[in-house]
């Protein structure tokens, strides 16, 4: 993996927990998420 790939990857991070946080309680629940959650989601889904 180079340098691209892995700042890109970690733009996609990024993004996907500014989604997640921008979230209510209520959203996160629906889809079987906690907020204690958001980055281990995050990573699964960029890395």
């Amino acid at each position: 993996m180079n340098i691209r790939e892995t700042l890109a990857k970690y733009a996609q991070y990024r993004v996907t927990i500014r989604e997640l946080n921008s979230l209510s309680n209520r959203q996160l629940s629906d889809l079987g998420i906690s907020r204690a959650d958001i980055k281990t989601v995050a990573r699964t889904a960029s890395f």
